[in-house]
């Protein structure tokens, strides 16, 4: 499949396509924002004598925490987060993607304001659990509902939004912490969070729109063609991609609208025919229709019928089949995890403080600013190299890096630490930060889609939290830097693995072809 030209890649642009992808993103960008929001105010949060000022007994300016306390505020958000996760794809393969994203949003709003208002720990880590639920259940709806939605051709690029979206959510909290890491402020950094989430709910519940795929694939394939025309525009050719629902073309759609017209016209004209024979007249209407019963279409009733049946968390894993593509992403995803970007997200300004002194807070927004830039810049290389190619340079980037920072904290050489630092950020933003994201619904079957990414981001926000909570532990027990001697030998295996797992899936059209299984008698057993 050849990429298409750039006049027609804008022409797939439409503004009500962007906004819909636009309202969705804010889930994964509010992911970002609750990882990264302790990262600067953490002195001021935890009571530091450095940053130590008034206080009131009703409302005090900080929360007293040790490092272990301040490790569990962090990491109950990544616990929530697996709850959400876990949860996230059922409801959104029974419900649909846009009701899904709804609960996520009213999960999201809550949080943050239990946060905001938090007067000891307890109340900390319950709005932080929370705001969780809400972003992991997000992360796995998300993904999803922009591969359905972004054109043929185009699903690589657009699917890396979700990762340009996080680190949005982060460079947006890393540039509000220079500034309200202070006094009770920090409490607007948190607040912040639930208004952005009260902003996503009213677009969605206003405009949202249900993806045509799912709304195909469960028996509303008319609405599913109306939606993905005014997605596409008036003059886009959607043929083939209705014909990739496996529903035939859009001609066998409008035949299928006319015979549910057809069918509803017949109920009515049956009670009416009812009330007429009842009174002895004859059944005009009935004969009309018998006489006329070839010409009414029943191949597309058919079609109706055949509903896709949604795999359950367990089932996926009774699927040989399904098996691998779920060992495959949960693979990728914890290694996203364990090269160790989090380190750095959450823990960056406290790691680099003693190198880098006032400069440590600047950098870390520098870090937000670059990864963003990378992520946006890259995307397009997703669908031009290959998701494959792109992960085995973002982790060999990131292997490389790794052992530089090492050596730079160990030896207290401040500018190799920050040039390590940003060529680390840079490395996961050119694939391993957007690539896990697409395999889900690239890798798996249409019915295991919602269970595989369940999986997936199960493992995703166990490695999370792993990283969160003894991330400043074992950092503190090997001595400063050699921590990154170990997520280098992490991403070296996370290497090898990657070459061993993850086929390409660059230009393939379903999991079928990606596998090299024969339509779907290749999922059967």
């Amino acid at each position: 499949m050849t990429n298409p030209p750039a006049r027609e890649t804008f022409r797939d642009w439409t503004p009500y396509l962007l906004f819909l992808l636009s309202s969705a993103t804010i889930g994964p960008l509010l992911f970002g924002y609750h990882v990264a929001e302790l990262n600067e105010p953490q002195e001021v949060i935890t009571c530091s004598p450095q940053k130590a000022t008034t206080t009131s007994p009703n409302f005090p300016q900080c929360i007293p925490m040790d490092t272990l306390q301040f490790g569990l505020v962090t990491s109950i958000f990544t616990l929530g987060g697996l709850v959400g996760a876990l949860c996230g794809g059922p409801i959104t393969t029974k419900y649909g993607r846009l009701k899904a994203m709804l609960v996520a949003a009213v999960f999201a709003a809550i949080g943050p304001f239990f946060e905001a208002l938090a007067t000891n720990i307890a109340l900390f880590t319950t709005g932080r659990f929370i705001a969780g639920l809400g972003a992991g259940a997000s992360t796995v709806i998300v993904p999803i509902y922009i591969s359905e939605m972004a054109p043929p051709g185009q699903k690589g690029f657009f699917g890396s939004f979700t990762q340009v979206s996080i680190n949005v959510g982060i460079l947006i909290t890393q540039f509000l912490g220079l500034f309200l890491s202070r006094g009770q402020l920090w409490r607007i950094i948190l607040a912040v969070g639930g208004a952005i989430a009260m902003a996503q709910f009213v677009a969605l519940m206003l405009a949202g729109q249900e993806s045509p795929k799912w709304l195909a694939e469960n028996g509303q394939a008319a609405r599913a063609k109306r939606i993905l025309r005014k997605m596409r525009g008036h003059e886009a050719d959607i043929d083939q991609e209705v014909a990739g629902w496996g529903l035939g073309s859009e001609q066998d759609l409008d035949d299928e609208e006319e015979t549910l017209l057809w069918g509803e016209d017949h109920m009515a004209d049956s009670s009416s025919n009812g009330a007429a024979a009842a009174a002895g007249e004859p059944d005009v209407a009935s004969r009309d229709h018998q006489s006329a019963g070839s010409l009414t279409p029943s191949k597309p009733r058919a079609k109706t019928s055949q509903l896709v049946k949604p795999l359950g968390f367990l089932a996926v894993l009774q699927n040989p089949d399904m098996r691998r593509a779920v060992l495959a992403v949960v693979m990728i995803m914890v290694a996203q995890q364990l090269c160790g970007i989090n380190s750095i997200v959450m823990y960056g300004v406290s790691l680099l403080s003693g190198l880098l002194e006032a400069n440590a807070a600047l950098l870390n927004v520098l870090v937000a600013v670059l990864n963003v830039i990378v992520t946006t810049s890259a995307a397009p290389l997703v669908d031009k190299l290959g998701r494959k190619p792109c992960l085995l340079m973002s982790i060999a980037g990131m292997g490389i890096n790794s052992l530089l920072l090492a050596i730079g904290i160990m030896n207290s050489i401040p500018v190799l630490s920050a040039i390590a630092v940003l060529l680390f950020v840079a490395s996961f933003g050119l694939g391993l930060g957007p690539v896990p994201f697409l395999l889900s619904s690239e890798l798996a079957a249409a019915e295991a889609v919602g269970a595989t990414q369940s999986w997936a981001l199960a493992a995703n926000w166990i490695a999370t939290f792993l990283v969160a909570q003894f991330f400043p532990l074992v950092n503190e027990m090997l001595g400063k830097g050699q921590v990154y001697f170990v997520f280098a030998a992490l991403a070296a295996v996370s290497g090898a693995l990657t070459v061993w797992l993850i086929p390409e899936t660059k230009g393939k059209k379903d999991a079928d072809e990606v596998w090299g299984r024969k339509g779907s008698g290749g999922r059967e057993g």
